[in-house]
């Protein structure tokens, strides 16, 4: 466990995928943001087939390779467990450990339903650990900007919001096209513009309406529409079946944000969102520079100081934007299906 007498966070890995391979990366510099003593050692990684897994262990820098995550949850020389496998197993992976005394990383989504996310952090409460969902763009030096600026009042009061992102997916065998694990665009890709327009109004829709065209049992694209208290209304689209894009516009009373929310500035040349701050027509868009992060690297930083310090108000802040996402993710899919 990260201490001060024990600088460490011993981190076991279930799933080694693109996902699993970039937050490996990314742990081997976790905390150098925010300069504390905790650091990760690279202890177990768990996969289903064994020389795979152990070609996984050489290649990302971890010490063990198991076949078993219960095997992997249950050892003592491991603080964290963090989780990325497809959807459909982050409950009952994550309950597990975290019975075991672990904190939890877990990919997005959380979890495919509310109750499923409720039980989640109803076991990280029991233990006394921490829980934490996934999302790169959302531990974003941008993102935090732009959302103190929504919460100060520098565009005035948030009226709509459009957030988007799709790209293409041409290979029918990818396990995001598989209805059995939680496949589809709008929890693989639509819950990034759910999330961003919770964090924008603060709280779950009242009222959610969507439609979607349906392949071999997924949504390949869905766009719904959201309606939050106070009268705001967001739109949101997704996408297996497009060129790349992502973007938002925020749109308040006095003024406007445009962004593209990525995931990692440290990809763009010249990273940045746009800002009008008058709702005169005359009025013109400035480009606001912002840091060049890593996205995998800043959320296992924020990770790795919310359990150094057991920051309660931010475990509370994150595990009610999960609830609200996973209730309005599985909100807008029934309306897709109705």
């Amino acid at each position: 466990m990260a201490t001060g007498d024990n600088p460490e966070l011993r981190v076991g890995l279930v799933g080694y995928a693109f996902m699993g391979a970039a937050h490996s990366q990314a742990w081997r510099t976790v905390n150098r943001v925010y300069d504390l003593p905790a650091r990760a050692r690279m202890v177990a990684v768990c996969g289903r087939d064994a020389a795979k897994v152990s070609e996984a262990a050489r290649r990302l820098g971890f010490q063990e390779a198991v076949t078993d995550w219960r095997e992997l949850v249950a050892r003592p020389d491991i603080d964290l467990i963090d989780i990325c496998t497809p959807g459909d197993s982050h409950a009952e992976i994550a309950i597990a450990a975290l019975a075991a005394g672990k904190h939890v990383l877990c990919e997005k989504p959380l979890a495919l339903a509310e109750p499923e996310a409720a039980a989640m952090f109803a076991a990280a409460d029991a233990n006394r650990v921490v829980l934490v969902e996934a999302f790169p763009y959302m531990f974003q030096p941008q993102t935090l900007e732009i959302e103190r600026l929504i919460a100060s009042g520098a565009i005035g009061e948030v009226r709509t919001m459009f957030a988007a992102f799709g790209f293409t997916i041409a290979d029918p065998g990818n396990i995001r096209l598989d209805a059995r694990l939680g496949g589809g665009a709008l929890l693989d890709a639509g819950c990034y513009p759910v999330s961003f327009a919770r964090q924008v109004f603060r709280a779950r829709p009242v009222r959610v309406t969507a439609t979607a065209r349906w392949t071999a049992g997924v949504d390949q694209t869905l766009a719904a529409t959201l309606e939050y208290p106070g009268g705001g209304i967001a739109q949101i689209s997704c996408s297996f079946a497009t060129a790349v894009h992502r973007r938002a516009i925020i749109a308040g009373t006095t003024g406007v944000i445009d962004t593209d929310y990525h995931n990692h500035t440290d990809r763009i040349a010249a990273p940045s969102y746009r800002m009008k701050r008058s709702a005169d027509w005359q009025a013109e868009l400035e480009t606001v520079a912002v840091a060049s992060v890593n996205g995998f690297r800043a959320e296992l930083d924020a990770f790795a100081e919310i359990v150094e310090r057991n920051d309660r108000a931010a475990v509370q802040a994150r595990r009610a934007a999960s609830l609200d996402n996973a209730w309005t993710l599985a909100a807008i899919l029934a309306a897709a299906r109705r």
